[in-house]
């Protein structure tokens, strides 16, 4: 059975959010793209036990109000989400920002290309690297469990 992931797509822009999910779109039957346009509903949503975890999630760094180094600060705080696989998907080439984004702990850092037919090859080689990468099951633990 082919591999699936699931990637939850937090980027505050409708237009770069639509273009993203277009560019995923290629791989429907590979991938489930979930995504929201703000950090404190992304966080509810992974906090949320009727979910499952995503495989990866893909953070934009420049959203207002909680941004996405806030959204990846809380998620590394979390005992349940700090495992998980965070990419910062960003226009911004910023070395602060990369450099930012890593002392946070984020599994990779992409600028966005601003063509989009470059943009559909950035996200083709996403999308190749996380369904050849191998994910074991997570499940949801409580401070407890531990």
């Amino acid at each position: 059975m082919a591999q699936s992931i699931t990637v939850l797509l937090i980027d505050d822009n409708p237009s770069d959010l639509f273009l993203a999910q277009e560019a995923f779109s290629g791989y429907h039957d590979q991938v489930t793209v979930v995504s929201h346009s703000d950090g404190g509903e992304a966080l509810a949503y992974l906090r949320d036990t009727l979910h499952p975890l995503p495989n990866v999630i893909v953070l934009d760094v420049n959203m207002p109000g909680m941004s996405g180094f806030d959204v990846l600060k809380a998620i590394r705080a979390d005992l349940t989400l700090r495992h998980l696989p965070v990419v910062m998907l960003s226009t911004s080439s910023d070395e602060k920002d990369i450099n930012t984004a890593y002392d946070l702990i984020t599994s990779s850092y992409i600028v966005k290309n601003p063509h989009f037919d470059q943009f559909a090859r950035q996200i083709d080689s996403f999308v190749r690297f996380w369904l050849e990468s191998q994910f074991k099951q997570t499940q949801r633990t409580s401070v407890d469990d531990l």
